[in-house]
């Protein structure tokens, strides 16, 4: 594959400059949304991929702006169209990245972050080889284990197989470009946004 084209084959626009796109990953659990909540307010100037999703809103996540929420058929529409960067599915729900946004920013000179999985951070890789790759890591094993089972919003096999797919991905650690430790969200915040926008 042309490491500068899609899956699907198609070039991809808008990436001349290296790292200005930065795709930051980790298990469930590890804290990807509060620190991403104060990178935003850190740089309120960096633009975020707001994720497809074909799963159910949870309590307080609001439609366009936590995820796109829609139907599996418009989600394989697009996946079908060349519409989606990324795509993943994981516990029978599907997630995916919108191409277009991403492509418009990059080409206006802003910086992006997609926050994803490990899949689609693979899948990210191949087409944008140019993007830094960030993986969120918890202080500890069981530190994660403790925020998984204490959230209440799943059953006991959907905290199963998410401790089965954290264990999978921090095994992945050694494929990103650095690695951050959530162990205090503004601290976790401020290193990914000296990542972004220093010149380490």
């Amino acid at each position: 594959m042309n490491p500068g084209a899609d899956r699907g084959g198609e070039p991809v626009a808008g990436v001349e400059s290296r790292h200005r796109l930065t795709v930051v990953s980790g298990p469930s659990g590890v804290g990807k949304s509060s620190v991403a909540g104060e990178l935003r307010k850190l740089d309120p100037k960096i633009y975020f991929s707001v994720s497809v999703t074909t799963r159910k809103p949870r309590p307080g996540e609001v439609d366009g702006e936590h995820y796109h929420f829609i139907d599996r058929a418009e989600f394989d529409r697009m996946v079908a169209e060349g519409e989606l960067l990324e795509h993943a599915e994981f516990a029978g729900n599907c997630y995916g990245t919108p191409r277009g946004p991403v492509e418009r920013v990059l080409a206006e000179g802003r910086n992006a972050i997609l926050e994803i999985e490990l899949q689609g951070a693979r899948q990210v890789r191949k087409a944008m080889p140019e993007a830094r790759l960030v993986m969120l890591m918890p202080p500890s094993w069981d530190e994660l284990v403790g925020r998984l089972t204490g959230r209440g919003t799943e059953n006991e096999a959907a905290v199963k197989a998410r401790l089965a797919e954290a264990e999978r991905e921090l095994a992945a650690a050694g494929e990103f470009d650095e690695r951050v430790v959530n162990a205090d969200v503004r601290e976790a915040a401020e290193q990914l946004l000296n990542l972004i926008t220093g010149d380490k």
